[in-house]
């Protein structure tokens, strides 16, 4: 007799950072602006999510600031804690969603531009730990909802007004 195990979906928040193993899987909503970023050892099947917010955390005016808002800090946290747990540093890899434009408004400020930042601020941070990017489905003007799936590697994709997809 073999004993099932349950699966648990694994939620992230926005700006927040969360782990998995399987069977489990993590998912996380409402991606506008905000990038969606997995890294994963599909050997291990074990992975981390992290909802990003903002591209640089020297925007932050507190010191104490939360760490899982910003690319350029909620990335090292993921990695690190995934090396800590088990994954293997020259296995990791990366699949991203969201940087959706929102908001339409005239003008060029960089401001306004904070989708397109944060893949951007997204891509250099994951360049600089040398984890490929595998998949990814970003830009375009809709919101989304994703779930990764260590079993398979697989990052389902909800897109408002446009269904599903993977990748």
């Amino acid at each position: 007799m073999k004993i099932e195990q349950t699966k648990e979906v694994i939620k992230v928040g926005i700006a927040d950072l969360n782990f998995v193993r399987v069977p489990d899987t993590i998912r996380t909503s409402g991606l506008g602006s905000c990038v969606g970023v997995v890294v994963y050892d599909p050997i291990i099947k074990i992975a981390g999510m992290a909802h990003v917010m903002l591209p640089d955390s020297t925007s932050s005016k507190k010191k104490d600031f939360n760490h899982h808002k910003y690319a350029d800090t909620a990335i090292p946290i993921l990695v690190e804690t995934l090396l800590k747990d088990g994954a293997r540093k020259f296995a990791l890899k990366a699949k991203i969603a969201g940087g959706a434009k929102m908001f339409s408004f005239k003008g060029k400020s960089d401001v306004l531009r904070i989708g397109e930042r944060n893949v951007e601020a997204v891509k250099k941070c994951l360049k600089k730990y040398q984890i490929p990017i595998l998949a990814e489905d970003v830009y375009g003007t809709n919101g989304r909802t994703i779930e990764f799936l260590p079993e398979t590697s697989m990052l389902q994709i909800r897109t408002i007004s446009a269904g599903s997809t993977e990748i």
